[in-house]
C-alpha cells in the first residue's frame, strides 16, 4: 500500500528509511534491486542522500535496527505502520529485500560505484532535490487556488507570511537551480507539475518567466 504522506515526520524511529522507501513508492512500489545491481529507486535515493552527509549511515543503521528488532515485532509496530509499504517480488520477503539494499548502501558508502546523473530521474528524486520549491508550489498554487486567492501575488504574499525567511530564501535558490538545470519549456512544465504546480502562470507570462519573477521578488524583498 502506498501512503499519501511521502515525507517523514520529526521523531520517527525510521526517518531515513522512510525517505528511502518513499523512493520505491514513487517508482512502482516494488523492490527491484538484485544482489548484483541496485534498481532505479535505490539509485535515485543514493544520488540525493549523498547530498546530505550522514544519510547513508543513518539508513544503514535504521535497517539494522528494524531487522534486528524484527519487522513484525510489537515493539516497532507503530513505527513500521507509518512507513511506505513496498512490495517484494515473488519468492522474496521484505526482510531479504532490505538486506540487499543494506549491502548496496554499505558498498557505496565505502566508495563503491553507483549510477550518476546530472538530472533527477524519478518524480521522488525531483521532489527530494527541490523540497522548498515543492512546498511553495504545492501549498499555494494547487487545484483549489481560485477558492483562496484572487491573484498569484496574493498567494505568494500568503506564502511569505506563513514561512520563515530562510525557507523563502531557499525557495529562491532552488528556483535558480531548477531553471539552470531544465533547459526546455516542455520539461519545465512536466517537472513543475511533479513539484505540485496545478495552475497556469499569470496571463501572458511564460512559466519560465513567472518563476524568474518569483525568484526576483524573493531576492529583493
Amino acid at each position: 500500500m502506498i501512503r499519501s504522506r511521502d515525507l517523514p515526520e520529526e521523531g520517527e524511529r525510521f526517518r531515513e528509511l522512510h525517505e528511502l522507501l518513499s523512493s520505491y513508492a514513487f517508482a512502482g512500489n516494488t523492490f527491484t534491486d538484485s544482489a548484483e545491481e541496485p534498481g532505479p529507486a535505490l539509485h535515485a535515493y543514493v544520488r540525493q542522500a549523498l547530498r546530505t552527509p550522514g544519510s547513508l549511515d543513518r539508513a544503514i543503521a535504521e535497517i539494522d535496527d528494524l531487522l534486528g528488532t524484527g519487522l513484525f515485532s510489537d515493539e516497532i509496530a507503530d513505527d513500521v505502520d507509518v512507513l511506505p509499504h513496498v512490495e517484494p517480488p515473488a519468492g522474496r520477503t521484505v526482510e531479504e529485500c532490505l538486506a540487499v539494499i543494506r549491502s548496496h548502501l554499505q558498498r557505496i558508502r565505502n566508495g563503491g560505484t553507483y549510477q550518476h546523473s546530472p538530472l533527477p530521474q524519478t518524480d521522488w528524486e525531483w521532489r527530494r532535490r527541490f523540497p522548498e520549491l515543492r512546498h511553495l508550489l504545492a501549498a499555494q498554487f494547487h487545484q483549489d487556488f481560485s477558492r483562496f486567492y484572487g491573484s498569484h501575488r496574493e498567494a505568494l504574499d500568503d506564502y511569505f507570511s506563513a514561512n520563515p525567511a530562510d525557507a523563502v530564501a531557499e525557495a529562491a535558490r532552488e528556483i535558480e537551480s531548477l531553471l539552470a538545470m531544465v533547459e526546455t519549456d516542455g520539461e519545465l512544465d512536466r517537472v513543475t507539475e511533479v513539484l505540485g504546480l496545478q495552475v497556469y502562470p499569470p496571463d501572458s507570462v511564460s512559466l519560465r518567466q513567472w518563476l524568474t519573477d518569483i525568484r526576483d521578488i524573493i531576492t529583493h524583498r
